[in-house]
Protein backbone atom coordinates (compact mmCIF):
# COMPACT_ATOMS: atom_id res chain seq x y z
CA UNK A 1 0.00 0.00 0.00
CA UNK A 2 1.53 3.42 -0.62
CA UNK A 3 0.79 5.89 1.60
CA UNK A 4 -1.56 9.55 0.37
CA UNK A 5 1.44 11.96 1.14
CA UNK A 6 2.43 14.86 -0.94
CA UNK A 7 5.73 14.89 0.11
CA UNK A 8 6.77 11.06 -0.31
CA UNK A 9 10.39 10.57 -1.32
CA UNK A 10 10.91 10.20 -4.61
CA UNK A 11 12.00 6.61 -5.16
CA UNK A 12 14.84 4.86 -6.67
CA UNK A 13 14.81 4.03 -10.03
CA UNK A 14 17.10 1.35 -9.56
CA UNK A 15 15.35 -0.16 -6.53
CA UNK A 16 12.44 -3.11 -7.00
CA UNK A 17 8.42 -2.35 -6.70
CA UNK A 18 5.81 -5.00 -5.90
CA UNK A 19 2.29 -5.50 -7.46
CA UNK A 20 0.81 -8.24 -5.47
CA UNK A 21 2.40 -11.17 -4.98
CA UNK A 22 4.85 -10.31 -7.58
CA UNK A 23 8.15 -8.34 -7.62
CA UNK A 24 9.66 -5.87 -10.56
CA UNK A 25 13.71 -5.71 -10.46
CA UNK A 26 13.47 -1.91 -10.67
CA UNK A 27 11.12 1.49 -11.52
CA UNK A 28 12.00 1.68 -15.23
CA UNK A 29 8.83 -0.18 -17.08
CA UNK A 30 8.70 -0.49 -21.47
CA UNK A 31 5.49 1.19 -22.57
CA UNK A 32 3.42 -1.42 -25.08
CA UNK A 33 3.33 0.07 -28.19
CA UNK A 34 1.77 -1.66 -30.97
CA UNK A 35 3.74 -2.54 -34.33
CA UNK A 36 7.15 -1.68 -31.25
CA UNK A 37 7.40 -3.63 -28.53
CA UNK A 38 7.03 -7.07 -30.37
CA UNK A 39 8.96 -10.46 -29.04
CA UNK A 40 12.33 -9.11 -30.18
CA UNK A 41 12.19 -5.39 -28.76
CA UNK A 42 11.22 -6.45 -25.82
CA UNK A 43 13.84 -9.18 -25.34
CA UNK A 44 16.22 -6.93 -26.00
CA UNK A 45 14.70 -4.13 -23.92
CA UNK A 46 14.59 -6.98 -20.82
CA UNK A 47 18.58 -8.33 -21.31
CA UNK A 48 19.59 -4.73 -21.42
CA UNK A 49 17.71 -4.11 -17.80
CA UNK A 50 13.97 -3.03 -18.42
CA UNK A 51 12.44 -3.80 -15.07
CA UNK A 52 9.14 -4.52 -16.73
CA UNK A 53 7.91 -5.09 -20.69
CA UNK A 54 4.38 -5.06 -21.53
CA UNK A 55 3.35 -6.51 -24.61
CA UNK A 56 1.95 -5.23 -27.94
CA UNK A 57 -1.96 -4.50 -27.41
CA UNK A 58 -3.42 -8.19 -28.07
CA UNK A 59 -6.89 -7.15 -29.09
CA UNK A 60 -9.32 -10.03 -27.04
CA UNK A 61 -11.94 -11.16 -29.28
CA UNK A 62 -9.35 -12.06 -31.73
CA UNK A 63 -7.42 -13.58 -29.38
CA UNK A 64 -10.57 -15.86 -28.26
CA UNK A 65 -10.73 -16.46 -32.48
CA UNK A 66 -7.75 -17.80 -32.71
CA UNK A 67 -6.39 -14.81 -34.83
CA UNK A 68 -2.60 -16.12 -35.76
CA UNK A 69 -1.21 -11.83 -34.96
CA UNK A 70 -2.97 -12.02 -31.29
CA UNK A 71 -1.21 -15.46 -31.01
CA UNK A 72 2.46 -13.92 -32.12
CA UNK A 73 1.64 -10.87 -30.23
CA UNK A 74 0.89 -13.04 -26.81
CA UNK A 75 4.31 -14.97 -26.71
CA UNK A 76 7.20 -14.76 -24.79
CA UNK A 77 10.35 -16.24 -24.16
CA UNK A 78 12.88 -15.96 -21.17
CA UNK A 79 11.39 -12.38 -19.82
CA UNK A 80 9.66 -13.03 -16.32
CA UNK A 81 7.39 -11.26 -15.50
CA UNK A 82 5.68 -11.92 -18.60
CA UNK A 83 2.95 -9.03 -18.72
CA UNK A 84 0.13 -9.02 -21.53
CA UNK A 85 -1.66 -5.87 -22.83
CA UNK A 86 -5.58 -6.99 -23.43
CA UNK A 87 -8.16 -4.66 -25.69
CA UNK A 88 -11.50 -4.52 -26.27
CA UNK A 89 -14.94 -3.70 -25.82
CA UNK A 90 -17.02 -6.04 -23.87
CA UNK A 91 -16.48 -7.82 -20.44
CA UNK A 92 -17.18 -11.27 -22.06
CA UNK A 93 -14.12 -11.68 -24.52
CA UNK A 94 -12.27 -10.06 -22.09
CA UNK A 95 -12.99 -12.37 -19.59
CA UNK A 96 -11.99 -15.18 -22.46
CA UNK A 97 -9.22 -13.73 -23.73
CA UNK A 98 -7.53 -12.86 -20.01
CA UNK A 99 -8.23 -16.73 -18.83
CA UNK A 100 -6.44 -17.80 -22.44
CA UNK A 101 -3.28 -15.66 -21.60
CA UNK A 102 -2.94 -17.01 -18.02
CA UNK A 103 -3.10 -20.68 -19.57
CA UNK A 104 -0.30 -18.78 -21.75
CA UNK A 105 2.21 -18.27 -19.10
CA UNK A 106 0.90 -14.48 -18.56
CA UNK A 107 1.69 -13.21 -15.08
CA UNK A 108 0.03 -10.23 -15.21
CA UNK A 109 -3.19 -9.38 -17.47
CA UNK A 110 -2.96 -5.27 -18.39
CA UNK A 111 -5.95 -3.76 -19.34
CA UNK A 112 -6.01 -1.10 -22.50
CA UNK A 113 -8.18 2.16 -21.72
CA UNK A 114 -5.23 4.36 -22.89
CA UNK A 115 -4.93 3.91 -26.64
CA UNK A 116 -5.95 6.84 -28.96
CA UNK A 117 -5.46 5.45 -31.97
CA UNK A 118 -9.00 6.03 -34.04
CA UNK A 119 -8.87 2.55 -35.53
CA UNK A 120 -8.97 1.45 -31.63
CA UNK A 121 -11.31 4.13 -30.42
CA UNK A 122 -13.81 3.94 -33.19
CA UNK A 123 -14.37 0.50 -32.05
CA UNK A 124 -15.05 1.47 -28.33
CA UNK A 125 -12.26 0.26 -27.39
CA UNK A 126 -8.73 1.38 -25.67
CA UNK A 127 -9.27 5.59 -24.46
CA UNK A 128 -12.98 5.61 -25.59
CA UNK A 129 -14.11 3.55 -22.34
CA UNK A 130 -13.16 6.23 -20.48
CA UNK A 131 -16.42 8.04 -21.68
CA UNK A 132 -18.30 5.36 -19.91
CA UNK A 133 -16.62 4.31 -17.24
CA UNK A 134 -19.64 2.27 -16.05
CA UNK A 135 -19.13 -0.01 -18.59
CA UNK A 136 -15.13 0.42 -18.56
CA UNK A 137 -15.60 -1.35 -15.11
CA UNK A 138 -17.85 -4.09 -16.51
CA UNK A 139 -14.88 -5.28 -18.51
CA UNK A 140 -12.68 -4.86 -15.18
CA UNK A 141 -14.49 -6.58 -13.24
CA UNK A 142 -14.72 -9.58 -15.55
CA UNK A 143 -11.01 -9.50 -15.96
CA UNK A 144 -10.05 -9.53 -12.49
CA UNK A 145 -12.86 -12.42 -11.61
CA UNK A 146 -12.07 -14.31 -14.71
CA UNK A 147 -7.83 -14.97 -13.93
CA UNK A 148 -5.86 -15.47 -10.50
CA UNK A 149 -2.83 -13.60 -11.55
CA UNK A 150 -2.84 -9.59 -11.10
CA UNK A 151 -4.65 -7.49 -13.38
CA UNK A 152 -3.57 -3.47 -14.06
CA UNK A 153 -4.92 -1.00 -15.79
CA UNK A 154 -3.65 1.24 -18.20
CA UNK A 155 -5.05 4.72 -19.00
CA UNK A 156 -4.84 8.45 -19.92
CA UNK A 157 -6.67 11.62 -17.66
CA UNK A 158 -9.62 11.35 -19.68
CA UNK A 159 -11.25 11.28 -23.05
CA UNK A 160 -11.16 15.50 -22.91
CA UNK A 161 -9.81 18.56 -21.22
CA UNK A 162 -13.83 19.01 -20.12
CA UNK A 163 -13.52 15.18 -18.57
CA UNK A 164 -11.05 14.63 -16.62
CA UNK A 165 -12.10 11.42 -14.85
CA UNK A 166 -9.00 9.44 -14.25
CA UNK A 167 -8.80 9.85 -10.55
CA UNK A 168 -12.52 8.31 -10.09
CA UNK A 169 -12.03 5.63 -12.52
CA UNK A 170 -8.72 4.76 -10.97
CA UNK A 171 -10.92 4.81 -7.32
CA UNK A 172 -13.56 2.36 -8.75
CA UNK A 173 -10.73 0.48 -10.81
CA UNK A 174 -9.31 -0.12 -7.32
CA UNK A 175 -11.96 -1.07 -5.75
CA UNK A 176 -12.56 -3.64 -8.67
CA UNK A 177 -9.49 -5.54 -7.55
CA UNK A 178 -6.79 -4.07 -10.01
CA UNK A 179 -3.43 -3.77 -8.63
CA UNK A 180 -1.31 -1.15 -10.25
CA UNK A 181 -2.22 1.82 -12.64
CA UNK A 182 -0.44 3.61 -14.97
CA UNK A 183 -1.49 6.96 -15.94
CA UNK A 184 -0.34 8.93 -19.18
CA UNK A 185 -0.69 12.36 -18.87
CA UNK A 186 -2.81 13.63 -21.69
CA UNK A 187 -6.12 13.05 -22.36
CA UNK A 188 -7.15 10.86 -25.75
CA UNK A 189 -8.42 14.02 -27.54
CA UNK A 190 -4.59 15.52 -26.99
CA UNK A 191 -3.30 12.30 -28.98
CA UNK A 192 0.52 12.45 -28.35
CA UNK A 193 1.16 16.51 -28.82
CA UNK A 194 2.14 19.48 -26.44
CA UNK A 195 3.34 18.30 -23.13
CA UNK A 196 2.36 15.16 -20.82
CA UNK A 197 0.61 17.03 -17.70
CA UNK A 198 2.58 15.31 -15.27
CA UNK A 199 0.60 17.57 -12.53
CA UNK A 200 -2.25 15.97 -13.07
CA UNK A 201 -1.23 12.66 -12.59
CA UNK A 202 -1.09 13.78 -8.72
CA UNK A 203 -4.71 13.56 -8.50
CA UNK A 204 -4.39 10.06 -9.20
CA UNK A 205 -2.25 9.64 -6.71
CA UNK A 206 -4.58 10.77 -3.94
CA UNK A 207 -7.22 8.70 -4.95
CA UNK A 208 -6.13 5.10 -4.50
CA UNK A 209 -3.45 3.05 -2.94
CA UNK A 210 -2.13 0.40 -4.90
CA UNK A 211 1.13 1.26 -7.00
CA UNK A 212 0.71 4.03 -9.68
CA UNK A 213 2.96 4.22 -13.10
CA UNK A 214 3.79 7.66 -14.73
CA UNK A 215 3.92 7.83 -18.45
CA UNK A 216 4.41 10.70 -20.79
CA UNK A 217 7.81 12.68 -22.50
CA UNK A 218 10.09 10.80 -19.98
CA UNK A 219 13.38 10.60 -22.31
CA UNK A 220 16.07 11.45 -19.53
CA UNK A 221 16.57 10.27 -15.65
CA UNK A 222 15.87 14.47 -14.85
CA UNK A 223 12.74 12.93 -16.61
CA UNK A 224 12.40 10.14 -14.54
CA UNK A 225 13.35 12.13 -11.13
CA UNK A 226 10.71 15.35 -12.40
CA UNK A 227 7.73 12.99 -12.98
CA UNK A 228 7.86 11.26 -9.86
CA UNK A 229 8.38 14.03 -7.62
CA UNK A 230 5.26 16.17 -9.31
CA UNK A 231 3.14 12.77 -9.62
CA UNK A 232 3.79 10.93 -6.64
CA UNK A 233 4.19 7.79 -8.91
CA UNK A 234 6.27 4.61 -7.86
CA UNK A 235 7.63 4.19 -11.24
CA UNK A 236 7.84 5.45 -14.71
CA UNK A 237 6.97 4.19 -18.43
CA UNK A 238 8.98 4.99 -21.12
CA UNK A 239 7.18 4.85 -24.31
CA UNK A 240 8.80 6.34 -27.70
CA UNK A 241 12.10 7.63 -26.41
CA UNK A 242 13.18 4.14 -26.60
CA UNK A 243 12.00 3.80 -29.92
CA UNK A 244 15.74 3.43 -31.99
CA UNK A 245 17.11 2.61 -28.50
CA UNK A 246 15.81 -0.87 -26.71
CA UNK A 247 17.97 -0.63 -24.30
CA UNK A 248 17.34 2.44 -23.52
CA UNK A 249 14.96 1.75 -20.00
CA UNK A 250 17.90 -0.29 -18.63
CA UNK A 251 19.93 3.02 -18.60
CA UNK A 252 17.78 4.95 -16.89
CA UNK A 253 17.04 2.34 -14.34
CA UNK A 254 21.02 2.46 -13.97
CA UNK A 255 21.33 -1.20 -15.05
CA UNK A 256 23.59 -0.20 -18.00
CA UNK A 257 25.53 2.23 -19.21
CA UNK A 258 24.89 3.64 -22.40
CA UNK A 259 26.13 1.72 -25.14
CA UNK A 260 29.33 2.86 -27.25
CA UNK A 261 29.26 3.37 -30.98
CA UNK A 262 30.51 -0.11 -31.56
CA UNK A 263 28.10 -2.12 -29.04
CA UNK A 264 25.28 0.26 -30.71
CA UNK A 265 26.03 -1.38 -34.21
CA UNK A 266 26.31 -5.01 -32.56
CA UNK A 267 22.56 -4.22 -31.32
CA UNK A 268 21.44 -2.68 -34.37
CA UNK A 269 22.57 -6.15 -36.27
CA UNK A 270 21.23 -8.46 -33.83
CA UNK A 271 17.87 -6.85 -33.60
CA UNK A 272 17.40 -6.73 -37.57
CA UNK A 273 18.36 -10.33 -37.54
CA UNK A 274 16.17 -11.10 -34.36
CA UNK A 275 12.96 -10.10 -36.47
CA UNK A 276 13.57 -11.41 -39.61
CA UNK A 277 13.97 -14.96 -37.56
CA UNK A 278 10.71 -14.18 -35.98
CA UNK A 279 8.43 -12.97 -38.49
CA UNK A 280 10.34 -15.18 -41.68
CA UNK A 281 12.39 -12.49 -44.23
CA UNK A 282 9.69 -10.65 -46.32
CA UNK A 283 7.46 -10.16 -43.36
CA UNK A 284 10.42 -9.00 -41.43
CA UNK A 285 11.93 -6.98 -43.50
CA UNK A 286 8.22 -5.21 -43.25
CA UNK A 287 8.37 -4.71 -39.58
CA UNK A 288 11.85 -4.13 -39.21
CA UNK A 289 11.76 -0.61 -41.49
CA UNK A 290 10.18 1.94 -38.52
CA UNK A 291 13.14 0.69 -36.36
CA UNK A 292 16.22 0.70 -38.90
CA UNK A 293 14.43 4.49 -39.63
CA UNK A 294 15.00 5.34 -35.79
CA UNK A 295 18.01 4.07 -35.70
CA UNK A 296 19.18 6.19 -38.82
CA UNK A 297 17.28 8.78 -36.97
CA UNK A 298 18.96 8.69 -33.84
CA UNK A 299 22.75 7.20 -34.77
CA UNK A 300 22.91 9.27 -38.16
CA UNK A 301 21.40 12.25 -38.64
CA UNK A 302 23.34 13.44 -41.17
CA UNK A 303 22.85 10.68 -43.55
CA UNK A 304 21.36 12.25 -47.42
CA UNK A 305 17.95 11.96 -47.11
CA UNK A 306 18.03 9.75 -50.63
CA UNK A 307 20.86 7.51 -48.79
CA UNK A 308 18.74 6.64 -46.11
CA UNK A 309 15.45 5.98 -48.61
CA UNK A 310 17.46 3.66 -50.37
CA UNK A 311 18.35 1.76 -47.06
CA UNK A 312 14.68 1.91 -45.75
CA UNK A 313 12.62 0.60 -49.21
CA UNK A 314 15.77 -2.09 -50.39
CA UNK A 315 14.32 -5.52 -50.25
CA UNK A 316 17.85 -7.18 -49.78
CA UNK A 317 18.17 -7.60 -46.13
CA UNK A 318 21.99 -7.78 -46.10
CA UNK A 319 22.52 -4.52 -48.25
CA UNK A 320 19.85 -2.78 -45.20
CA UNK A 321 22.00 -4.24 -42.55
CA UNK A 322 24.85 -3.26 -44.01
CA UNK A 323 24.02 0.13 -45.02
CA UNK A 324 22.54 0.73 -41.60
CA UNK A 325 25.36 -0.03 -39.39
CA UNK A 326 27.87 1.49 -42.46
CA UNK A 327 25.54 4.84 -42.00
CA UNK A 328 25.95 4.90 -38.15
CA UNK A 329 30.16 4.06 -38.38
CA UNK A 330 30.46 7.21 -41.08
CA UNK A 331 28.48 9.05 -38.42
CA UNK A 332 30.89 8.17 -35.19
CA UNK A 333 33.92 9.05 -37.83
CA UNK A 334 32.28 12.16 -38.44
CA UNK A 335 32.06 13.01 -34.60
CA UNK A 336 35.36 11.74 -33.92
CA UNK A 337 36.58 14.55 -36.46
CA UNK A 338 35.28 16.93 -34.93
CA UNK A 339 36.63 16.68 -31.74
CA UNK A 340 39.74 15.98 -32.90
CA UNK A 341 39.61 19.17 -34.86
Amino acid sequence: MCPKDNHLQIPDLSSPFRVGRLSFRNRVVLAPMSGVTDLPFRQLAWRFGAGLVVTEMVASRELVGNASESWARLKNSGIDPHMVQLAGREAHWMAEAAKIAADNGADVIDINMGCPAKKVTGGYSGSALMRDPDHALSLIEATVKAVGVPVTLKMRLGWDENSINAPLIAKRAEEAGIQMITIHGRTRMQFYNGRADWDAIRAVRDAISVPLVANGDVATTADASEILRRSGADAVMIGRSSQGRPWHAGVLAGAIEHPDSAAIADIVGEHYRMMLEFYGIDIGLRHARKHVGWYLDRFAPHLASQEKAAIMTSTDAHAVLSGTIAAIAAETGREDEKDAA
